[in-house]
């Protein structure tokens, strides 16, 4: 039985398993995805070496860019992000090559490209993970707007949430949340923006799925600007991922 699975850690509840649990049963592929939650990138090599029917792993926080050593061919998209959350693993004869892509780039442009409108110019970006990586790179490369990245700590090429106010917010129209604030159990949090400068003007876009909605894309849509979660963006990313690993 081929044998596909989530690397991160700690993992929790995980979409990608009940996603491809549920389309291996549906296409009768015979086939079986598992959570491999690891404490540290060193198991990682263990995990590859242990299952002779692995075929493809997604990656999750906190191993996206801490994987990159460990893979032997990397996509130019995924080289210039640099970050890595799909891998397709082939074994030949008794060795292993890793192959490492992004599909946070296509889930995410494809999922917010139907909302843009001509005025969306300018982003922010909360967060500098290595979800941010891609946004930024889809924001940029795929979509062409104007991004800043908003942190927590002073850093360099990126603005603090106390630097935001009412001006900012209105000359970066579309907020992309990259944080895990407001992901449940904690769904009573959002990032720290001033909500208050929100329009309809403004598009809010969450990478997180569970809530859906979070309390950032309430509190947004109480000020008439556009929401989406990033269900769908899941979906794309997971579709995403199975062709890379069967292309």
């Amino acid at each position: 039985m081929d044998k596909y699975g989530l690397i991160g850690y700690p993992l929790g509840h995980s979409f990608s398993k009940s996603y491809f649990t549920d389309k291996f049963s549906s296409e009768s592929i015979n086939a079986e995805y598992v959570n491999f939650e690891l404490p540290s990138i060193e198991d990682f090599p263990v995990i590859v070496n242990s299952y002779k029917t692995l075929k493809g792993l997604n990656v999750t926080i906190p191993y996206k860019e801490k994987v990159l050593p460990y893979l032997d061919n990397i996509s130019k998209e995924a080289r210039e992000i640099g970050a890595v959350n799909v891998i397709r693993v082939e074994h030949k004869g008794n060795g292993v090559r890793l192959h490492g892509y992004n599909s946070d780039v296509i889930g995410f442009a494809d999922s917010i490209e139907p909302l843009l409108k001509p005025h969306h110019k300018k982003a922010l970006i909360l967060g500098t993970g290595g979800s941010s990586k891609a946004i930024h790179y889809a924001l940029t490369k795929k979509l062409g707007l104007e991004v800043i990245f908003v942190s927590r700590y002073q850093r360099p090429g990126t603005v603090t949430y106390q630097d935001l106010d009412a001006a900012a917010i209105r000359e970066y129209e579309v907020i992309v949340n990259c944080t895990p604030v407001g992901m449940y159990p904690n769904t009573e949090e959002a990032p720290n923006i001033p909500y208050d400068a929100l329009t309809e003007e403004n598009l809010l876009f969450d990478l997180i799925y569970n809530p859906d909605p979070t309390l950032f894309l309430r509190r947004g849509a109480e000020h008439g600007s556009q929401t989406k979660s990033g269900l769908e963006m899941l979906i794309l990313q997971a579709m995403a991922s199975w062709r890379f690993w069967n292309e």
